[in-house]
């Protein structure tokens, strides 16, 4: 069992086996679950998904016709022209 000493202004300094144990690097976080009696339940705070994950999701979906920039945005123009001149059908 490790004890830990809290400063003053309240802030507690994990040695770097107790983050090791967690699996915890730098800019990691920390998840702190308060439970019933005054306890806490302590563990890696782990991000959901990945990038990895994302990657695969996106694989092969490049299979459809590419645009240009300028295609993109001609068609974001008359879009945007279309919807105004419904809008003004409307009035």
């Amino acid at each position: 069992m490790t004890t830990l000493s809290i400063t003053a202004r309240g802030q507690v300094t994990f040695r770097k086996e107790i983050l090791k144990h967690l699996g915890i690097q730098p800019g990691g976080k920390i998840r702190l679950d308060l439970l019933p009696d005054g306890r806490a339940e302590l563990k890696a705070d782990r991000p959901k998904g990945s990038w990895r994950e994302l990657h695969g999701m996106l694989k092969g979906k490049g299979n459809g016709p590419r645009f240009t920039i300028e295609e993109i945005n001609d068609a974001i123009a008359d879009a945007g022209a279309a919807a105004g001149m419904a809008g003004l059908d409307d009035k």
